[in-house]
């Protein structure tokens, strides 16, 4: 959990610390925003490759040398005193995070007994949550404070504690080994139909939500210090949705995954539909929030129930599919304020997200594509 955590706070730091890199730099906004699109794109292309690379190699030995290059990337971040150094470094960082959310997954899994499966990967999406509600604000203010190396440097410190406790304490096991290795219920259609779904819905979420500080302070009529407060309303509501989803993973995954893509559609069109009212605005920005997390979390979860092989590659497919969607929808949400206004942006997140949810329902009507796990008996007897 405090990996998951220092990890998702060394990706979203930036955004915080965007002004006071530029001018400690003397770089552009834009030059310093490419420190976070960079990092999602990195993510996105690297993920399954590496899965694949690192497919036969001990779990233990893995994540150590995954928070080994965040603890030194993130050193090096801090040390620098030009804009390449710091992006090399900030790219390192991606590549280990690429990897990071496809093993441990089915590591924290697989060290409990499988009818927790859900809760398991609930602490670990709250504890990536806690970041864009704790780990960034607070890197912000300290930033603030005394430059914007600190707080880089303070998230070396996070992944040294991480490091240690993955080094010293994790047992050491084949990556095949175990009831988290491989999907619970193989079906290879529903590991197609979630990955799409998952990937449409960070798409339309990231349309709208890239532009929501402009949003409400355009449509909506916020102030600036009353924007920041909504954006703590949003990471809350985000955090809430994620712990009350974990909770009923295990029991309904398959509704849970449908119900949160469909209150992000709501929320979404909502904001389009409504967002000129301030309190209908805070109604409906508090539903995108509450959703937002817990798409991503339940599709996680699926890939660990419908993995068709080994669900180390699952994860890295669907986390490589999301961050590309985030890019895809930052992309195309910059494409629709340019011509239609920043409403626009959430409206065509609306729309994108109940395509992502058509995709979902969908699937569920056709039949089962169900995949045998290697090594049993009907899988001996069809090999």
């Amino acid at each position: 959990m405090l990996a998951a955590f220092t990890f998702n706070t060394a990706e979203n730091l930036p955004i915080g610390l965007l002004e006071l890199i530029a001018d400690g730099l003397h770089v552009s906004l834009p030059s310093v925003g490419y420190l976070v699109t960079g990092y999602g794109v990195t993510v996105a292309v690297a993920s399954l490759p590496l899965a694949h690379f690192t497919r036969a190699m001990p779990r233990r030995h893995v994540l150590t040398a995954l928070l080994a290059a965040l603890v030194v990337s993130s050193l090096v971040a801090a040390a620098a005193s030009s804009y390449w150094p710091l992006l090399a470094a900030r790219l390192v960082t991606a590549l280990a995070q690429a990897l990071f959310w496809a093993v441990m997954g089915p590591v924290a899994v697989g060290l409990f007994r499988p009818g927790l499966r859900g809760r398991v990967v609930g602490a670990l999406s709250v504890a990536g949550s806690l970041a864009l509600v704790l780990g960034v604000p607070a890197g912000t203010w300290l930033g603030r404070q005394s430059g914007w190396q600190v707080p880089v440097a303070v998230v070396a410190a996070l992944g040294s504690v991480s490091l240690v406790t993955v080094a010293v304490l994790l047992p050491t096991s084949r990556p095949d080994e175990g009831h988290a290795a491989y999907g619970s219920r193989p079906d290879a259609r529903r590991f197609g139909t979630v990955l799409a779904a998952g990937a449409l819905s960070a798409t339309g979420a990231f349309a709208g939500y890239t532009y929501v500080v402009k949003f409400l302070g355009d449509v909506s009529g916020f102030s600036g210090g009353s924007v920041n407060l909504l954006l703590l309303v949003f990471g809350l509501a985000c955090l809430a949705g994620v712990g009350v989803t974990g909770l009923l993973l295990d029991r309904f995954p398959q509704t849970v995954t449908a119900a949160a893509v469909a209150i992000q559609a709501v929320g979404m069109l909502g904001l389009y539909a409504t967002g000129g009212d301030q309190v209908a605005a805070v109604v409906f920005l508090t539903l995108t929030g509450g959703a937002l997390g817990p798409v991503f979390m339940a599709t996680q979860n699926e890939m660990l129930r419908c993995a068709p092989g080994r669900t180390d590659m699952a994860l890295a497919a669907n986390s490589g599919g999301y961050n590309a969607g985030i890019a895809a929808g930052a992309a195309l949400g910059g494409l629709v304020l340019a011509h239609s206004g920043v409403r626009g942006t959430f409206l065509l997140g609306g729309l994108l997200t109940v395509a992502a949810w058509a995709v979902l329902l969908g699937g569920r009507l056709l039949p089962s594509g169900a995949a045998v796990r290697p090594g049993t008996r009907e899988g001996a007897t069809r090999g």
